[in-house]
């Protein structure tokens, strides 16, 4: 398996910025792996920037949720998973039990959905080196609704389980990384 760094943070922190960084002290091939999907206007405003931030010479993979764990074990390279959240936000919103299922339904869908991920990281190939972005969501508020108390639970156990697999951990506070495992590559 390949180098995996973590690169967590809340809203505005910094985070991307922070992990394109590293993917720009890459010295090979870099393929950005784009997980948002592109569903509102405002949405698309903040596709372009993180497009208009990224060099011309990386590739880009933009494709379905359940197709990047092959797409992944594929790639050489640095790939730079932007990101981790919205990745599990369209798994979790595709699974009816996410709202309306029994807790034992939800259970059952949050188990499939962690096996695709076990899947994801196990993917990476020994040559290839995955930078992940994720948002630390477990510092606000309990939100007051279940499907957001879900979520939030299944991204803290998403996070838990990435940083498990990585060598390296950074938490990004207003744009300075704090490395919580590892440290930071050679040259940042």
């Amino acid at each position: 398996m390949g180098n995996i760094t973590l690169v967590l943070g809340g809203a505005r922190s910094g985070k991307s910025t922070y992990a394109e960084k590293i993917a720009l002290a890459y010295d090979g091939p870099v393929t950005y792996l784009a997980t948002a999907d592109c569903a509102d206007a405002e949405m698309e405003k903040r596709i372009e920037l993180h497009r208009a931030r990224r060099p011309a010479s990386w590739a880009t993979w933009e494709g379905g949720p359940r197709d990047l764990p092959r797409a992944v074990a594929e790639m050489r390279g640095l790939m730079l998973m932007d990101c981790l959240t919205m990745w599990l936000t369209r798994l979790f919103l595709a699974s009816p039990a996410s709202e309306d299922g029994s807790e034992e339904e939800w259970l059952a869908a949050e188990a499939e959905i962690t096996a695709l991920a076990r899947g994801l990281f196990e993917s990476v190939r020994a040559d290839a080196s995955l930078v992940v972005v994720s948002n630390e969501v477990g510092l606000g508020l309990v939100p007051p609704y279940r499907m957001g108390r879900r979520f939030r639970d299944a991204q803290g156990r998403m996070n838990q389980l990435c940083a498990g697999y990585a060598e390296n951990v950074a938490l990004v506070v207003a744009g300075c990384p704090l490395w919580v495992k590892g440290g930071a590559p050679a040259g940042l």
